[in-house]
């Protein structure tokens, strides 16, 4: 089973290595992995190109942001699974690859999915943030719930059935994507206990106050347009349960 693993980038020099290194060290070893540059100013470019032989397919281009670019770089996937591992972010393991393709290999899934830690931009090993997912159920969308998005891989076909990330959202396509698929009665998911994704933070959607409310209205918006009721209500869930994901000093 192939795995497309996809890294969309802008500016990205000072982290953009290590994101490589973590899915060359990879024990699984049947990967495409795409890079998708926004048409860095900086030395990305560079970055990429000493590290051609892990590389499969790479384009710097224009685009019309993070979105736009994961979609790219899902059109040019061929691999039966796909997973994003993003320039600020690391696979937790050299392990987690082939961990993730043995449960599509063994059970009849169509998404696999674990948790996530934010940590410290300069120091990868200190955990800011622990975002702790669980088994899925249907109900557990009225209360808000998501797994991270980061560590969701899912079969080609899924993308195939359900379509791209709308970019009508500036900074919660990533919500509205999962709620369409999360709400198909005919896909199973299975959860990995265990962390499969390290994001570095300041992130697009946690970044600054102004990201936050921003965020919070697209939510409200992703919640509307795919018919969750009592949206309000499921938002609130949604913002307060991440509370509980800071790590106590």
């Amino acid at each position: 089973m192939k795995i497309t693993i996809i890294t969309i980038c802008y500016n990205s020099a000072a982290t953009i290595e290590k994101t490589i290194e973590s899915v060359a060290e990879q024990t699984y070893k049947n990967i495409e992995y795409i890079v998708v540059d926004g048409n860095s100013k900086d030395t990305t470019i560079d970055i990429i190109k000493k590290n051609e032989k892990v590389i499969a397919k790479w384009v710097s281009e224009p685009d019309k942001g993070l979105y736009d670019a994961l979609n790219k770089g899902i059109r040019n996937a061929t691999g039966d699974v796909i997973g994003f591992v993003h320039s600020d972010d690391l696979l937790a393991s050299r392990e987690v690859l082939s961990k993730i393709a043995c449960i599509f290999q063994e059970v009849k899934v169509d998404g696999v999915y674990g948790d996530l830690q934010y940590v410290n931009k300069e120091d990868t090993s200190k955990v800011i943030r622990y975002w702790k997912s669980e088994a899925f159920k249907p109900e557990l969308l009225k209360k808000g719930w998501m797994p991270a998005h980061p560590t969701l891989f899912l079969k080609k076909e899924v993308y195939e059935k359900h379509g791209l990330f709308n970019l009508n959202y500036n900074i919660a396509a990533d919500y509205d994507l999962m709620l369409r698929i999360f709400s198909d009665p005919t896909l199973k998911f299975k959860y990995l206990p265990e962390v499969i994704t390290k994001m570095r933070v300041g992130g697009a959607s946690n970044g600054s106050l102004k990201n936050i409310k921003l965020k919070s209205l697209e939510d409200l918006k992703a919640l509307r347009t795919n018919g969750i009721k009592n949206p309000i209500k499921v938002l609130a869930y949604k913002n307060f349960s991440k509370l509980g994901q800071f790590v106590r000093k």
